[in-house]
């Protein structure tokens, strides 16, 4: 069975989280959206693609925000569509012992579970094709839903795909890169390669130019795992992988925000007490 990507895992779990907020059933859900009740539990396990109208029907029926929760499903998107494939430029294979080449910014890497790019484009979803009736139909369900947060008059249904940054420099410190829209495509690269561990887990530094802010992040980690990033002078940060849920995607640190970044360094903490393992940015 092949592994979904972390983008994909990561969407699924967001959409249950706030499905969950909803206190609804999947057959309240299917009554209150185009969407059955067996799609609805596809796209909440992650087994179909879901399409965006559902995910911003499911925050309007949440009161939820959807900036973040449609960020993850523009990434969960490009891997379903085979985008995040195509757009990466073919690289040799490494040798024996040599590193993993570092992943795009904002995508899985190499070793998350891929497999060959498809013979065929899978399906966006059926719905998708259903056109202007179908959009107005998500549209106006989101309206009319109750517990949806007022806005200022005139203000838009559909919220930006691409929030502001919650922060900058020292603002930021601290703060949850993902919460504060600074780890977004585009927004974010990493500061070297990624490192390999003595276990198999993947370090590395995120740096986030419009944020002005750095963190960790960890993935193809163990429950136990941890990941700091620290520069001198500073509060170190860190991220703990608590279950198993947390070793399928990414995990960040918070930021460091504003810092100098001469002697930052990413540490990886192994489950168990072992001997910690850092790298320089």
């Amino acid at each position: 069975m092949t592994t979904p990507a972390p983008e994909c895992t990561a969407l699924a779990e967001g959409l249950r989280a706030v499905r969950a907020r909803t206190g609804l059933s999947l057959a309240a859900l299917a009554r209150r959206t185009p969407y059955s009740k067996s799609s609805w539990e596809r796209y909440l396990n992650g087994k179909l693609p879901a399409p965006r109208q559902a995910v911003e029907a499911l925050c309007a029926m949440a009161g939820e925000p959807p900036g973040r929760l449609l960020a993850l499903w523009e990434l969960a998107d490009a891997e379903w569509s085979g985008r995040a494939r195509s757009a990466a430029p073919p690289q040799a294979a490494p040798g024996p012992g040599t590193p993993a080449p570092p992943a795009a910014p904002g995508r899985a890497p190499p070793e998350a579970g891929r497999t060959a790019a498809p013979a065929r484009r899978p399906r966006r979803l059926p719905v998708l094709g259903a056109g202007a009736a179908v959009a107005a139909a998500v549209i106006a369900a989101a309206l009319w839903l109750p517990g949806r947060p007022s806005g200022p008059p005139g203000a838009s249904a559909s919220p930006a795909l691409d929030p502001a940054p919650g922060c900058r420099g020292e603002a930021c410190d601290g703060q949850d890169p993902d919460r504060m829209a600074c780890g977004l495509p585009g927004r974010a690269d990493a500061l070297g390669p990624p490192r390999r561990t003595s276990t198999g887990a993947r370090v590395e530094i995120r740096y986030s130019t419009v944020c002005d802010a750095v963190w960790g992040r960890a993935w193809h980690t163990r429950v136990g795992d941890a990941v700091e990033v620290s520069v001198p002078g500073a509060t170190p940060r860190r991220a703990v992988i608590r279950t198993s849920a947390d070793t399928r995607v990414y995990r960040f640190t918070a930021m460091l925000g504003g810092v100098d970044r001469t002697g930052l360094r990413v540490c990886f903490l192994p489950a168990g007490g072992a001997a910690r393992e850092c790298y320089p940015a």
